[in-house]
């Protein structure tokens, strides 16, 4: 909420707007007084990264009555307020389009109490309305994510994984109970992100006798030689008949049942609390500077408008038809239709619910296969490399093919470390970081004819690559061979994961939200070890090749003042400019300074370069500090991102070669020489989409390792306004949001 409140504050301020903020919710608006204050740009300053808001929230029964609307209105009349953003659930959002409604009414009464003037009432005749989603729950229909959700899961997925250590060592059963008192979305993910044997979500209860099978099913899982099992449990689940299933009960069960040693952990309020993801502050970020665009466009014929996230993309939505879907859902499962309730949460919540239940449990295969695919991982190892290989041989063996996984890349493909793996061999990778199966950089040209006997002997027609840069350009390089090579007419797919996000055909690859998070957190370290020091510059670089993702997201995450790109070309005259930005920095308050530094941003203007700069030009104003956070970006436990987004691309990868493998068989052979039997799988937008490696060709810089067209650059633009860059607003609207229509704003508008 604290990035939201941020960014809503600066970019009203820079659109020329008096920006007020309001502490304790709508109890503050209706008491008034101290709680209405007019912000500054330092008002904001350092709190990106603190959990909870600086602001406060408070329940306010006045709110709900007529008499409580009407004191609010004569609070904003008297602050000149005619915009209004809120952040919170869709209970706070239906109140503030019930305000909305009443606005001209509230003020002909004030007008005939005599507490404000006719010219007043006619001043301020309309109030615009925006909402953001503030809801750990992700229980709010017309948005993939709300603000807070993200952070909650690396709570969740946090305990789970300590949790798991002592299960382990005791042979213990765990029961975890997460929030969700109507939503199963927390359980849902995090049961999908650590692997859990068993998950009750109130969307879909379980069938009835469904304690006869989870006993049975643990029991098998412990019968294989599993030293512990984890259940999760939203607050809100229930049985087919609506009575609730608690987690005592639940734990009773195995006990009694199966004799386990079985505990019970209710995370409760912790979910809720702790310093946010790097997903939650830039997607609260890019909320907060679409919702000023919002109310600065708003007609007297606009409805009030909730901003939403589809993709990567901020989108508008009416507020009271979400708030009316999210309604629906409820309504059916109250009526227990709860294939319906889940289809209603939307695509993504019904995929996460069945890809949930193909992986939990191993079904035998209706029949075996003719097929035999391999997997391996190449490049620098990243974060969620395992989770995807995981999903892969499980949905593989379900699939009925002979699934073999390679070590250490396209190495020992050709040297011939190829084994075959079961559905349980797999079992704990899932949390795991780096690479199982060890990674190397090298490609098939300097091993082809190697890796093409190994190829026919182990019979391999289906190959699946885990891995960045060079995962990609391999099998471009395996395609090309295909008119020498008859072995390579095979089914191949790339699955990105390198932490530098620079492959062609995705939005996002695996690692990289782990990798962000990873230096958001050092960043932050850092920030705090200047609050005591005073007037510090840090110059910190990141990894990412040529690939200035990491340095922009994570700039964006910290509150960096800049954050230097290949991309995005600069001149002594920018170094300048923010020398002397941190100057002036200096003279306020907030007496520090951060300063991100891709690795290969630029020939000359090196990391030693900026510091020498820094140093020479704020000498007597301010000392600097270098740090290279080197590989750690690199390491640790995946996010929950990157846990179930390869996960799915796991599962999608497989299935998209299971189909393609059926279409290339005639007369016992498996023969693919057609340009889209080998191809990228990536997000793009909202969508997972197959792109062939020879297409992507024609729009990759390979000198430099790089997508020619990235996505991520209209960040470049928020990053640096939320700064206090001297950019202009129409370079901002042009650049950013693209939707947005340029017109003159008003500098009497007040937020």
């Amino acid at each position: 909420m604290n990035a939201a409140v941020r960014a809503v504050t600066r970019m009203g301020i820079y659109v020329g707007a008096k920006v007020f903020l309001i502490y304790e919710g709508y109890e503050g608006l209706v008491e008034g007084g101290d709680n209405i204050k007019q912000a500054n740009w330092l008002s904001v300053s350092n709190i990106i990264q603190l959990g909870g808001t600086v602001i406060g929230s408070a329940r306010c029964k006045a709110f709900t009555t007529r008499a409580g609307r009407l004191r609010a209105a004569r609070n904003l009349v008297e602050h000149g307020i005619t915009n209004l953003c809120v952040i919170g659930g869709d209970g706070s959002l239906t109140g503030a389009d019930i305000f909305r409604s009443e606005w001209a009414g509230l003020l002909d009464e004030l007008v005939r109490e005599g507490q404000i003037s006719e010219e007043v009432a006619r001043k301020n005749c309309r109030l615009n309305i925006v909402g953001l989603v503030g809801s750990i729950d992700n229980d709010f229909c017309g948005t993939d994510m709300t603000i807070g959700t993200d952070s909650a899961l690396h709570r969740i997925i946090e305990i789970v994984d300590a949790i798991t250590t002592t299960a382990q060592s005791h042979q213990r059963t765990f029961v975890l109970e997460v929030m969700g008192r109507h939503c199963g979305y927390l359980a849902l993910v995090s049961g999908l992100a650590s692997g859990a044997d068993w998950l009750f979500i109130p969307e879909s209860p379980p069938e009835d006798g469904w304690e006869d099978l989870m006993c049975e099913r643990l029991g098998e899982t412990r019968s294989r030689g599993s030293r512990l099992n984890i259940i999760i449990i939203a607050e809100g689940a229930i049985d087919r008949s609506g009575k609730p299933i608690t987690s005592n009960y639940v734990k009773d069960l195995v006990v009694q049942r199966l004799g386990f040693d079985t505990r019970v952990t209710v995370l409760g309020h912790v979910q809720r609390g702790g310093t946010p993801s790097a997903f939650d502050r830039v997607l609260s970020s890019k909320m907060g500077m679409e919702a000023v665009m919002a109310l600065l466009e708003a007609t007297p014929d606009t409805p009030a408008c909730v901003v939403s996230l589809s993709g990567n993309q901020s989108v508008r939505l009416p507020l009271m038809e979400c708030v009316q879907v999210t309604k629906d859902v409820q309504k059916a499962m109250d009526e227990k239709r709860f294939e319906e309730a889940i289809q209603l949460r939307g695509r993504s919540f019904e995929n996460n619910w069945n890809i949930y239940k193909l992986l939990a449990h191993q079904k035998p295969a209706q029949e075996k296969s003719p097929f035999s695919m391999a997997i391996l991982n190449v490049g620098a190892p990243a974060a969620g490399m395992n989770a995807a290989v995981r999903s892969a041989v499980r949905i593989g063996i379900c699939q009925g093919h002979t699934i073999y996984v390679v070590s250490d890349g396209f190495e020992g493909l050709a040297k011939g470390q190829v084994r075959e793996v079961g559905w349980h061999d797999v079992a704990g990778w899932l949390g795991r970081g780096g690479s199982m199966l060890g990674t190397k950089r090298t490609l098939p040209k300097t091993c082809m004819e190697k890796i093409v006997e190994n190829v026919r002997k182990f019979n391999i027609q289906g190959l699946l690559v885990i891995g960045g840069f060079e995962a990609y350009e391999g099998v471009l390089q395996l395609v090309e061979a295909r008119g020498q090579y008859e072995e390579l007419c095979i089914v191949m797919c790339v699955i990105p994961a390198t932490i530098s996000n620079n492959v062609p055909g995705t939005d996002f690859s695996l690692g990289s939200d782990t990798a962000v998070n990873a230096a958001m957190e050092s960043c932050d370290r850092i920030k705090q070890s200047a609050s005591g020091t005073k007037r510090r510059v840090f110059i910190v670089e990141t990894m990412g090749g040529y690939c200035g993702y990491l340095s922009t997201v994570t700039g964006i995450a910290v509150g960096a003042d800049a954050a230097y790109v290949y991309e995005d070309p600069f001149t002594i005259h920018d170094l300048k400019a923010n020398v002397e930005h941190l100057t002036d920095k200096m003279k306020t308050d907030i007496q520090r300074g951060l300063v991100l530094r891709n690795e290969k941003c630029h020939e000359h203007y090196t990391t030693e370069f900026l510091y020498n700069l820094y140093s020479s030009e704020g000498k007597g104003i301010f000392d600097c500090r270098i740090n290279v956070l080197g590989h750690l970006q690199q390491g640790g436990a995946p996010t929950p991102f990157d846990r179930n987004y390869g996960t799915k691309l796991g599962v999608k990868a497989v299935l998209w070669m299971s189909e393609k493998l059926q279409q290339v068989y005639s007369k016992g052979r498996v023969f693919a020489n057609s340009g889209d039997t080998a191809c990228v799988i990536g997000l793009r937008k909202k969508v997972v989409a197959f792109s062939p490696v020879t297409e992507l060709k024609k729009v990759t810089d390979f000198e430099h390792r790089l997508p020619q067209e990235q996505w991520w650059l209209n960040l470049r633009l928020m990053l640096k306004m939320l700064a206090n860059y001297q950019i202009s607003l129409t370079e901002y609207i042009s650049g950013q949001m693209e939707h947005v229509t340029r017109r003159t704003l008003s500098i009497e508008k007040g937020f």
